[in-house]
């Protein structure tokens, strides 16, 4: 049972070294493949925007449209009551066909108003679509930048990642999915990775939270996996800390001088 538990703590070390190669690449390249992602998905907002933009443009060209002809439509109904207004027989139907006449005037001037609102809508649209360009052109530019930046960061290191993911899938392999599962979520939780690390001169070494040294010897005989009460890591062994010997104080000899002062006192 020892030397299983002493096995798997050994097979998750050599996993957060492969791990923590990939972490390092990886830390390189820094936040730009976020900063890539995030200009990819604004540029995509916007881009929809500016479609909106377009669409809005048609419709309102499409009710310029209808409302001139719902103009003609009211001109040509004026000039035919004008007509039949010649040829009343009496002052009732004279007011009713100038009502009507009336009517069709002012919706006349409705519609032309109306229409105008939309053109006016239409040239503001027209002032965003540019401004809305612009900013496209701009981010567009950026993320050309980034990307090439990110190419060349991505192309130096790449035989080195091919390596390290073959030489990860191996050590995966040798781990059992339970505890291949948790170590996982752990190097997920851990900003810097690190989800197996050793004590080092008495502390975690991934908080740095002192280790006691009843649990210190626990780690050491490594008879069943251990994690840090502060970080949930695992404590997979403790590096035995070298004490450095104080170099021995040098006694001053006797000079021939001294000695002789020392023999003329006597």
């Amino acid at each position: 049972m020892e030397n299983s538990i002493q096995k798997k703590l050994d097979n998750l070390l050599k996993l957060q070294e492969i791990d923590s190669k990939i972490f390092d690449i990886k830390k390189v390249r820094g936040a730009l493949p976020e900063e890539v992602q995030d200009l990819e998905d604004e540029l995509v907002g916007i881009n929809t925007r500016l479609d909106n933009f377009n669409a809005d443009i048609e419709d309102k060209n499409n009710d310029i449209e209808e409302l001139k002809n719902k103009v003609k439509e009211a001109k040509k109904l004026i000039k035919k009551y004008k007509d039949q207004q010649m040829n009343v027989r009496n002052n009732r139907e004279y007011d009713a066909i100038s009502k009507e006449i009336e009517l069709q005037e002012l919706d006349t001037k409705l519609f032309a108003k109306k229409s105008g609102e939309n053109e006016v809508k239409i040239e503001e649209i027209k002032e965003e679509i540019k401004a809305t360009k612009k900013v496209i052109k701009e981010k567009n530019e950026v993320l050309k930048r980034k990307k090439a930046d990110l190419d060349t960061l991505s192309q130096e290191s790449q035989d080195e990642e091919k390596k390290l993911a073959t030489q990860k899938t191996k050590a995966s392999k040798k781990i059992e999915s339970n505890l291949l599962l948790s170590y996982e979520k752990l190097v997920e939780r851990q900003r810097n990775g690190l989800a197996v690390v050793k004590v080092s001169r008495g502390a975690c070494g991934g908080c740095f939270n002192v280790v006691p040294a009843q649990r210190q010897a626990e780690i050491k005989e490594k008879k069943k996996i251990i994690l840090c009460e502060y970080c949930g890591r695992i404590l997979a062994d403790v590096i035995a800390e070298v004490v450095e010997e104080k170099p021995k104080k040098r006694t001053k000899r006797k000079t021939t001088a001294t000695k002789k002062k020392v023999t003329a006192k006597k």
